[in-house]
């Protein structure tokens, strides 16, 4: 029944919330995953905008932040009930849905809204240790590559262990701030105005889609229809429709607890600034820097300083799994954990430096505002899909959104797509009237513009198309061979690995030839996805359910020839699962198939024989063709 390959299926089902008695237990057990995905929206970008929206408006967009939120609370749910009932991703079921030339499209997309993010994380973090430590702007950025180094670790340490180290990342930035405003004392007459909705020109239509877009994050809506497949839940009709409840629970909590950290740095940037008569400050250096002389506490700056640290870590870290997840749900492409990490930090690390190096640190809080602008602009290519599969009655069954959610959805869309809309036009036609080569500019950001509104009318209405919607074939192994069996006894208990490729007959093949039907065979098979790697056995996503039921279906054919096989799915690093495996198995020979790739490839994939090989003390038979 299950075809598709589990979303970070290191830690897929690894959270068992089956059995959990009681209300609350319950909803303890569900909680967490939108605290990670709360962490977008209170990144360093978030603050850019706001800091430059409320000093330079004062109150006034206290109601974007409010709107922005309600959407995303809407589409972050959308993104949760699609993993819970398809189980699978964002990236996956769009895979499975739309042509490849599409879907390479889609991805490429949203890496880039990936590495905008991923800049904001970038100068926020070297920002912070400037203000704390003094060190250059410049070798801030290029230190913050050192982070990748945490992730791994946490990663290491299971999915409720990162989730606590980023619930303690916020409590810092929430306190923080809660200080800093009552240090301030806004005027609530003023703020309670800020509810009303009204744009103040075209400046402030532009921060506003910068809200929007440091709000409503697209790597969020891939990576939280991920994450809530780590909770182990029943697949029956009431335990997804319970999952659901509890899940959008989850989602109100930690992203209303966002906006009141977002709504607190709007209002300290107006009761400091704006109500002060500094209307120009937009750079995070100079909020700093004025917070000590108009609050007249000293303290501010450091609470400050350290928050942005602690935002900029923490949205780093989802910031990496949303990649490795687009990667793999895309592109059927998996690269090990760090690698990943190395690239998408250097995606952002790059422009970071260039703009800081040829303009100066002046330049990097209009950089982050474009980061978010940047963002908002790639929404439309995430929440497009993300609607058109939660209405798909064929795929969702009786979970299919309602109507009025249907209404609700496409009505937040067309807004974001009309604000963009606006902001394209009005830019490209400042660009071209200033510029002296009108002509140049004209053959070139128009034709792109036109392609870029074609492809969303394309994903608008490709429902109406025969091809959408129709189930494709979009597992992440290859075609397995029938298994071809034969050998005689040698070996007592033998641990063989395979992965549903085109090589498994010929390591099972050799492992019966070392132990004939008298031995014991135990079939291995490592799930390797992000997910898996956070939530270890406790995953249940579509992956981990297939692999189960391809592994069975091996035990099976060398049953039928009577062989006596038993299975085991790991979940993980294969360098560090297979051996513990083999281990508890007690074997007393190993056999394993040769992947096939050298040289970079192994720099790029991992080198699981190698590491393998040195972790057990058993003989090891590598098979080759």
């Amino acid at each position: 029944m299950l075809e598709e390959e589990a979303s970070l299926r290191e830690v897929h089902a690894s959270v068992s919330v089956v059995g959990k008695k009681g209300f609350w237990k319950k909803l303890f057990s569900f909680l967490g995953p939108a605290y990670l995905i709360s962490v977008g929206y209170m990144d360093p970008g978030n603050w850019a905008t706001d800091i430059a929206g409320g000093s330079k408006f004062g109150y006034s967009l206290i109601w974007v932040l409010i709107l922005s939120n309600l959407i995303a609370l809407l589409l972050q749910s959308l993104s949760a009930r699609l993993g819970l009932v398809q189980g699978l991703d964002l990236a996956q079921a769009s895979r499975a849905n739309y042509p490849k030339q599409v879907n390479i499209a889609l991805w490429l997309l949203a890496e880039i809204a990936i590495a905008a993010c991923d800049l904001a994380e970038v100068l926020g973090m070297a920002i912070g240790l400037q203000l704390l430590f003094g060190i250059p702007l410049l070798y801030g950025v290029v230190l913050t590559v050192l982070d990748t180094f945490l992730l791994l670790f946490l990663m290491k340490q299971g999915m409720r262990k990162m989730e606590a180290f980023i619930l303690a990342l916020i409590a810092i930035i929430g306190i923080a701030f809660l200080i800093q405003v009552f240090l301030a004392k806004p005027q609530m007459n003023d703020l309670l105005k800020g509810l009303i909705p009204s744009i103040q020109g075209k400046e402030a239509l532009y921060i506003s889609i910068g809200i929007i877009g440091a709000t409503v994050m697209p790597h969020n809506l891939y990576l939280h229809s991920s994450l809530v497949q780590t909770r182990e839940i029943k697949r029956s009709q009431e335990g997804i429709r319970s999952a659901i409840r509890f899940n959008f629970l989850d989602t109100f909590i930690a992203l209303n607890l966002a906006l009141l950290v977002n709504i607190a740095i709007l209002v300290l940037a107006a009761a400091a600034f704006y109500s002060h008569g500094l209307f120009g400050v937009a750079e995070i250096q100079d909020a700093h820097k004025l917070l000590a002389p108009i609050l007249g506490h000293s303290i501010a700056p450091i609470i400050f300083a350290i928050a942005l640290i602690a935002a900029g870590q923490s949205s780093t870290l989802t910031g990496t799994l949303s990649g490795q997840i687009v990667m793999e749900g895309y592109l059927n492409l998996r690269i090990q954990p760090w690698l990943r990490r190395i690239i998408t930090r250097l995606l952002a690390i790059i422009p970071a430096f260039l703009v800081i190096w040829i303009s100066g640190e002046s330049e990097t809080g209009s950089l982050l505002i474009f980061s978010q602008v940047i963002l908002c602009l790639q929404l439309g290519f995430a929440i497009i899909p993300l609607i058109h599969l939660v209405s798909d009655k064929k795929k969702m069954g009786v979970f299919v959104i309602p109507p009025w959610v249907k209404t609700l959805a496409w009505a937040s869309a067309a807004l974001i797509l009309l604000l963009n809309a606006d902001l394209v036009y009005e830019f490209e036609a400042g660009w071209i009237a200033k510029s002296s080569h009108r002509l140049l500019l004209q053959f070139t950001l128009l034709p792109v513009t036109a392609a870029i509104a074609c492809f969303l009318l394309y994903l608008t209405f490709s429902p109406l198309l025969k091809k959408f919607g129709k189930s494709r074939h979009t597992e992440l192994h290859e075609a397995h061979e029938e298994l071809v069996i034969s050998g005689a006894k040698h070996y007592r208990k033998i641990a063989i690995t395979v992965d549903f490729g085109n090589m498994d007959s010929e390591a099972i093949s050799n492992a019966v030839s070392q132990g004939g039907k008298e031995a014991h065979y135990l079939l291995i098979h490592v799930v390797e996805t992000a997910g898996a790697i956070l939530f270890e056995h406790e995953i249940s996503d579509k992956e981990t359910a297939n692999d189960r039921k391809k592994l069975k279906e091996y035990a099976d054919a060398m049953q039928e020839q009577g062989y006596i096989t038993t299975t085991e799915l790991g979940f993980g690093s294969p360098k560090t699962c297979i051996p513990k495996i083999v281990n508890a198995f007690e074997a007393d020979l190993l056999v394993m198939a040769a992947h096939g790739h050298q040289g970079l490839k192994d720099v790029i994939f991992g080198t699981t024989l190698d590491a393998v090989r040195h972790a057990v003390k058993i003989p090891v038979l590598i098979v080759t063709k």
